[in-house]
């Protein structure tokens, strides 16, 4: 799998050595990210990432879940982000992304949802991306309006977010929008 690249950040497939940086930049964000993605929380262990990128090492260009690590031009790990529920027989998958605390702003997740969107749609079978969004996290829903995904409805109750049921907006990217 080849690495995806626009001039300040690229997309490339998980590493064995990438369980440091994982960890650092979790831990770095727990605060803006435990609300949306309980799997970055407080207690979040090197362990926990270790498994993570065990999991996902290799599988950046295939079925299993297209997932990628958001690199700046500089190497410096800033995030992450992929494909996952993947069904070929419908051809959708849903679209996820999280960055760390300090590259925040930059405009680097939308840059990053471009490049895997294009990807998807270039290198796969895929004709449809949902972005699933809780009702509270604005940041992430600008993103998807800053990529052109259309804001579809609000989806009752479909997150589960620390024990508690929330709101969720989906967002789609078809195969056929204009880019």
């Amino acid at each position: 799998m080849n690495t995806l690249a626009v001039p300040d950040i690229r997309l490339r497939p998980y590493q064995s050595d990438d369980v440091d940086r994982l960890f650092e930049a979790a831990r770095e964000s727990v605060i803006h990210m435990s609300p949306w993605m309980p799997w970055c929380h407080a207690e979040y262990s090197r362990g926990e990432a270790e498994v993570w990128v065990e999991g996902n090492c290799g599988k950046a260009g295939t079925d299993e879940g297209h997932i990628f690590v958001i690199e700046g031009a500089d190497g410096r790990f800033l995030g992450g982000c992929g494909l996952n529920r993947v069904d070929t027989m419908h051809r959708y998958a849903n679209l996820g992304y999280w960055l760390r605390r300090t590259a925040l702003r930059q405009g680097i997740a939308t840059a990053a949802v471009r490049l895997l969107r294009d990807y998807a749609f270039a290198r796969t079978i895929l004709d449809r991306l949902e972005i699933i969004v809780a009702v509270q996290n604005t940041a992430s829903q600008r993103v998807a309006e800053r990529v052109g995904a259309v804001r579809e409805g609000k989806l009752r109750e479909a997150l589960l977010l620390h024990g508690q049921r929330h709101d969720a907006v989906l967002y789609s990217l078809l195969r056929s929008d204009p880019r």
